[in-house]
């Protein structure tokens, strides 16, 4: 088993969950501190202070400095402006966090100071829409914050409208749309990858068990495919979650709740095609979240169902899992350092 130490933030507010945000290596994970549904974290680029979602219906993001240890020390919050905050990120000059508002629908953008805290937000961006799914995109859902490669543009997807928005930030901390991508109705658009050199993305489909592979350049998104992350007449209920590429941008690894299965994609040589190569047990139930060690070689699955963290070691793409999970509970995000 690995020695490499991980964050973990867990859903909190349900029976039988945690208490906040756990660390250490997998073998001894222990919680660093006490906070309500920390559903997503991010770390500043120097490594000195941890960003984390308050998934609640007054929805908050807090920021935390980390010490020696890799403990915790709560430096501030802010109300994220909107219901149950479920992803968030650093704009690339660190001036920024990001923050997507599920429930509500909102976009919130809080300034970081040089301590690491938070002040107060300089745009609650409110989303409009809705889809053809009844249930789910009855109005906007945002569920990520991404930005491109060169920093230069950021989207933020939304779930409920079938929409991904591109737009600039701006040295004052405004979204500016430029452009938006509407994927297939009923899609349910979840998060979002971009291809490191080629000019491609890719956006996984939480509402119909799909990937959608995009040209891209100069903040513009165009469909070029639409691929399952299942195998051909998979039955049952299937919702993907996560989406992960690998650092050259050969592989994409999905993640179906449901189906409890990690989804592993061979990219085209130009990135704008991809092709099912691998489906592999999640090594537990409901992999909400996906991520890769440090140095590449691993990948982490936390399946929030069964309070279970998975490892998984990556060789030509395909992935092998390594060892018995180990126990957590309601892990949701997995954040090594």
């Amino acid at each position: 088993m690995t020695s490499e130490r991980i964050y973990v933030g867990s859903y909190t507010s349900q029976p039988g969950a945690g208490d906040g945000i756990g660390f250490g290596p997998l073998d001894g994970i222990e919680l660093v501190v006490t906070t309500a549904d920390p559903s997503f974290l991010v770390r500043s680029a120097d490594g000195r202070f941890l960003y984390a979602t308050g998934e609640v219906h007054g929805g908050r993001v807090s920021a935390f400095a980390i010490q020696p240890d890799g403990g915790l020390e709560f430096v501030n919050e802010q109300p994220s402006g909107g219901a149950d905050p479920c992803h968030l990120d650093i704009d690339p000059s660190g001036r920024y966090l990001l923050s997507a508002n599920y429930t509500s629908g909102a976009v919130a953008i809080h300034p970081i100071a040089a301590d690491g805290s938070l002040g107060e937000a300089t745009q609650f961006l409110q989303r409009e829409g809705s889809g053809p799914n009844q249930e789910r995109q009855e109005g906007p859902h945002a569920h990520q914050i991404a930005f491109d490669p060169a920093g230069a543009y950021v989207f933020d997807i939304d779930l409920g409208s079938d929409t991904v928005y591109t737009s600039t930030l701006t040295d004052d901390g405004q979204l500016e749309e430029v452009d938006r991508l509407h994927i297939h109705p009923g899609a349910g658009p979840r998060h979002m990858v971009f291809h490191p050199h080629a000019g491609a993305a890719y956006v996984i489909n939480e509402l119909d068990s799909t990937l959608t592979v995009c040209g891209y350049a100069d903040g513009k998104l165009q469909v070029v495919q639409t691929a399952s992350t299942r195998p051909a007449d998979s039955p049952g209920e299937n919702f993907p979650a996560e989406l992960l590429i690998s650092a050259d941008g050969r592989y994409l690894y999905g993640s179906n709740r449901g189906d409890n299965t990690i989804a592993v994609f061979a990219t085209a040589a130009d990135g704008l095609s991809v092709e099912l190569v691998q489906t592999i047990g999640s090594g537990g139930d409901w992999p909400r979240h996906l991520a890769f060690s440090n140095d590449g070689t691993r990948l982490y699955a936390a399946n929030e169902r069964s309070d279970q963290i998975a490892t998984f070691t990556i060789a030509d793409g395909r992935l092998t899992q390594e060892g018995d999970p180990v126990s957590w509970p309601k892990p949701v995000c997995i954040l090594p350092v």
